[in-house]
Parts: structure tokens; sequence; C-alpha cells
């Protein structure tokens, strides 16, 4: 089998960002998933929020685990680190990379396979901690690599393509998230490009735990009748609770804001406003409660409610948590990492 490569040069029109980068720059090797399917879509808004964000690729960290899904990094952002882990295992990998080197910006990619089956307690501890990273599962609600089984999100009373019906309770990983504290959480469609860049762009300039579940129809084993993972289910039941928009800028934004609270401005760490219009006048993005009551009522109805579900205005993340030096710990000596037994003694004697 052979694959073409993508030709290296790149027409002089294409417009650079503010790094001198332009959208091919970012871009990967070529799919090799199937024609159609939804990761390749999420790829590209990947690429188009880096490239708008003005992102230098080598300051980005992408790590996957086994599936689709884990495919995908190789088709964005070449320029990156990169680290393919073992099955289930990418969230304590980049959890320990973080650790070593917080001046990264770390984007797992995963499946719904990889992060809601084997890989769950890993899923758990790193929303949980709130590592501050950009945690993107695409979700299929199957095994597309092993022809097609249900996945532990597939809803109750979906169909395969065989036609077998699904008996098991789904794991809605977007509730799960919320209940662990992730501090921003969002939900989207792989079909909804105007929906899903600026949710990633929030995503990177938010510090804490981003988690951010994407449905993305397997258009070989989870695209017809019956299936609740498909193109056409997923346009007819979307619920839209807001539109997102990412303002850069250290100087202060100031809008009015409309009486009937129709909008709603959140300022982001690093000086970026997340401006959110609401679509549903009672829905309250910065209310974990509600959004985890709202979430359920509507999934009761069969409806898929994606945008902006919840955001942490003050969300700290793991580094903070643990009290952790602000020099990168890979960047420390061995007279900082190995103070000595005076040092050592004085730590012993705080935990008697």
């Amino acid at each position: 089998m052979t694959y073409l490569a993508k030709p290296k040069l790149h027409h002089p029109s294409l417009k650079p960002n503010k790094v001198g980068f332009t959208r091919r720059d970012y871009e990967g090797r070529i799919s090799t998933l199937c024609a159609g399917c939804g990761h390749d879509s999420i790829s590209a808004a990947i690429i188009q929020a880096c490239w708008e964000l003005d992102i230098e690729p080598h300051r980005v960290a992408k790590m996957s685990g086994i599936g689709c899904s884990s495919k995908t990094p190789d088709y964005f952002l070449g320029q990156s680190h990169g680290f393919n882990t073992v099955h289930g295992r990418m969230p304590s990998v980049l959890t320990g990379a973080y650790l070593a080197n917080s001046e990264l910006l770390y984007l797992g990619v995963s499946g719904d396979g990889d992060s809601a089956s084997i890989g769950i307690g890993q899923f758990v501890h790193s929303m949980r901690r709130g590592v501050n990273m950009v945690y993107i599962v695409e979700n299929n609600g199957v095994y597309g690599l092993t022809k097609g089984q249900f996945s532990a999100t597939a809803d109750a009373g979906s169909k395969s393509k065989k036609g077998v019906v699904n008996t098991d309770s789904p794991i809605d990983l977007v509730s799960l998230a919320l209940q662990l504290g992730a501090s921003y959480v969002g939900r989207s469609f792989s079909g909804d490009k105007a929906q899903l860049v600026p949710l990633i762009m929030g995503a990177i300039r938010h510090r804490g735990a981003a988690f951010i579940d994407v449905i993305s129809p397997c258009v070989a084993f989870n695209n017809h009748a019956g299936s609740t993972k498909s193109y056409d289910y997923v346009r007819e039941h979307n619920d839209s609770v807001n539109f997102l928009d990412v303002i850069e800028g250290k100087a202060p934004i100031e809008v009015e804001q409309p009486a009937d609270g129709s909008l709603i401005e959140v300022a982001q760490h690093d000086g970026s406003i997340l401006r959110l219009r609401k679509t549903d006048p009672d829905y309250d993005p910065r209310d974990r409660i509600g959004a985890m009551n709202f979430i359920a009522r509507h999934h009761a109805k069969g409806e898929v409610v994606t945008g902006l579900l919840y955001v942490d205005p003050d969300a700290v993340d793991f580094h903070q948590h643990l009290g952790s030096v602000g020099t990168p710990l890979n960047k420390l000596g061995t007279a900082e990492l190995c103070p000595g037994p005076t040092a050592l003694d004085k730590l012993n004697a705080s935990l008697r």
C-alpha cells in the first residue's frame, strides 16, 4: 500500500499568523482513516484553533492512547512533541510530563474505548487532580479498529450496523467530568466546526482540567439508522446551549451586558475573554450542579446537549494544588533537587 506525501512547499498567498506560521504549518501527515471519518474534522478544528491562537507548534505536547482516535495526533501539528502511549494510559503519561515540564501546552486525544473502558481510571484521576491539559475524546460509540462492537458510551437501545441492540447503560463522560471537578467542560459535534473551533480555543486558554467530548460518527460501523452517534441523529437531536467566542487582549474589555442575561463573559487567567452568547436563557455555564441536571434531563429526552457546559473562572491546576516551585522541574539542578540531609531532616520533622 502506498501513501501520498504532503508537499512541503506552501502557496505564497497563504496568510501567516502573528508568529509567522500559515495554517498548513499546523498540519501533520495524510490521514489513513476512512473517508468521511469525523475524527479528521476534529483534527482540522485543532489545526484551526492553534493557528488562530498563534501557538508555536514546538510548545505543544500531544499525547494519545490506542484506537482510531489515538492515531489522529499524527495528522495535526507535525512540528510539535508527540507520544503515543499504551491503551488507556495517556492521562498518567501526560500527568508525568506536565509535572516535569509545566511550560508546554498539553493536548491529550483519546477515544470512547480508550477513556471510558480500559482507561476510565486514568481519566478519573486526571480530571479530579486538575491537570492543566486539553483532554479531547473523539466519541463514536464503537470500537472501530475491531469491527464495530459497542463501546461504553453507546446509548442503551441503540442498534449496531448488524441490528444488535445495546442493552447496557452508557457512561456519559461529560457528566463524569463535571462530577469529578473538571473546571472546563464542553461537548460538540465533529460536523459543527463553527462551535468546535472556539470551544477548543477556550480550552487551550483555560488553566486547569479542560475536557471536551466530541461526538464523531464512525462512517464504517456507526452511521446508520438506529445509531445515536450518527451524523443524522446528532443533527436532529442537537441542543446547543450557547455559542462561544474567544477574545484575546491584555487591556480590559468592556461590553454592555444585555438585560435578559443572554451574554456571559468569563475572564481567563491569560487575559483572554470567553464570551458566551446563550441560546437557552435558563442555562448558566458557571453552575456545575445545574449543568449536571440539565444534561441528565435532556439525555432522558434523547437530546444531545452541546456547547460550553461548565467553566470555573477561578480554577487552579495540579501544580498549584501541590504548591510546586515556579521553575519547571526539568530545569532544576542537582542542588535544588537534592538539597542534602539537613533539608530532609527538616521535612521529616514536619511530618511527625
